[in-house]
């Protein structure tokens, strides 16, 4: 989770190293530029050993809160803390389970504050919560805080926006173009805590594959940034600079509302470190609970004892020993192949219907022009605010942008551009903070 406000990059778990080969993750929260406060929250909890993972995988969450004074903050804030370790501590639930559980747990809870204060009274928050299992990602969401998936050149909204205008046109009754203008896209049809009950939706489990990457994010991206353009640059950049890239072109573009972006990629088979390895790039199912070794010796006991009665004369007594054997061989298989976690893990049902929306989203000349035309805005803008550049860095990145270009390699061409947008967006920064004027944006 991040302090509120400014340009926060996500702090390193200290068990992230355990999984440095599996997949790699980074997140950043920007208050944008026109609000005064930063009302999103994010969390990410990794699993700290393969158990763990196995049980109940890697966490991540972003928040979107609304209400007046400090009330979205504290909604968003609440509905971080509050899921992840109630999700971890519901063992005895299937991981979709306990999903909805914990979210649910936290909508009472941010009700309940609500009710408790007339600054916080109707106070409520997004949660979109993705969680990486063997079996598959799982999403569970409330509010229009969207989940991605970009697997090869296409890019999958994983879900559902609950907005006004979602639901009218899963309605059937207007199509995108009779969708009357003044029907704004932010109004959301649910949140955590405004109401006592809301409904939560699950997605998933759907099944990873090495190059998937993952993104969560606040409206204050995608309602800046197109699918597709998303969808191009986690194709393009490692998710660390990736991360920046998308606040800077959301910012670039009016930066109207808080952004918050959470990236998670898998790299290969999520096996720790000092684990064996699949080498078929698909995660498995996970491993099978092992029998405990005494588990074996009671049962021979137990087997024994009651071949002993009976030929000593004493049936009943061998009875007794016999439906002990039969609880014994009950529990280990409990163990081995029972319990909710198991269950869901070998059933992996689908849920939901996301995909909701895939576009292409492999990088292009278009994506690459419109790039190419913000990089120009920004070069004339440091120019007429007699900007203090160190031109040699930039020149050098354009200078392989425009070999790129040339041979029509798109996607070079895309990131190099990126990294020159986000070099001057650095060098702008840094006037701000030298106390500047950086009225540009």
């Amino acid at each position: 989770m991040h302090p509120l406000g400014g340009l926060v990059p996500l702090s390193m778990d200290p068990s992230a190293s355990i999984w440095s080969r599996c997949f790699e993750h980074a997140a950043l929260s920007d208050v944008g530029l026109r609000r005064a406060n930063n009302q999103d929250s994010y969390a990410v909890t990794l699993a700290s050993n393969q158990g763990d993972f196995q049980k109940r995988g890697h966490f991540f969450m972003v928040a979107d809160g609304m209400g007046a004074h400090a009330a979205g903050e504290l909604a968003s804030k609440m509905a971080t803390d509050i899921v992840s370790p109630v999700y971890r501590k519901r063992a005895d639930q299937s991981p979709p389970d306990a999903l909805v559980s914990a979210l649910l747990d936290a909508n009472h809870q941010i009700h309940n504050r609500g009710l408790a204060s007339p600054d916080f009274r109707g106070m409520g928050t997004t949660a979109t919560a993705l969680v990486l299992l063997p079996v598959g990602a799982m999403v569970a969401h409330v509010g229009d805080s969207r989940a991605y998936r970009v697997r090869g050149t296409t890019i999958e909204q994983l879900t559902f926006d609950h907005s006004l205008v979602w639901e009218i046109r899963a309605a059937g009754q207007l199509s995108d173009a009779e969708m009357p203008g003044y029907i704004s896209k932010n109004i959301i049809t649910r949140s955590l805590g405004p109401n006592a009950a809301v409904q939560v939706d699950l997605e998933g489990p759907f099944p990873l594959e090495a190059g998937d990457t993952f993104l969560l994010c606040s409206d204050g991206l995608s309602g800046q940034v197109k699918d597709d353009e998303i969808g191009a640059i986690l194709s393009c950049l490692p998710p660390a600079e990736a991360v920046h890239a998308l606040v800077d072109l959301a910012n670039l573009r009016g930066g109207p509302d808080n952004i918050t972006v959470i990236i998670a990629r898998v790299l290969g088979p999520q096996i720790a470190q000092n684990s064996g390895s699949d080498s078929s790039g698909r995660f498995g199912a996970g491993n099978i609970e092992p029998i405990h070794p005494m588990t074996w010796v009671v049962m021979g006991v137990a087997a024994l004892a009651a071949v002993g009665m009976l030929a000593m004369g004493h049936p009943w007594i061998a009875l007794l020993a016999l439906i002990s054997t039969a609880v014994t061989v009950a529990a280990a298989l409990m163990q081995r192949y029972g319990g909710a976690n198991q269950r869901f893990q070998r059933e992996s049902r689908r849920l939901g219907r996301g995909p909701h929306v895939a576009c292409p989203c492999a990088p292009n000349a278009e994506l690459f022009a419109r790039l190419n035309e913000i990089i120009q805005q920004l070069r004339d803008a440091a120019t007429k605010e007699n900007w203090s550049i160190d031109w040699a860095p930039f020149d050098k990145i354009l200078a392989q942008t425009s070999l790129a270009a040339q041979t029509n390699n798109f996607v070079d061409a895309t990131r190099n551009s990126l990294r020159a947008i986000s070099f001057l967006m650095a060098q702008l920064r840094q006037q701000r903070s030298a106390g500047s004027d950086s009225s540009v944006i």
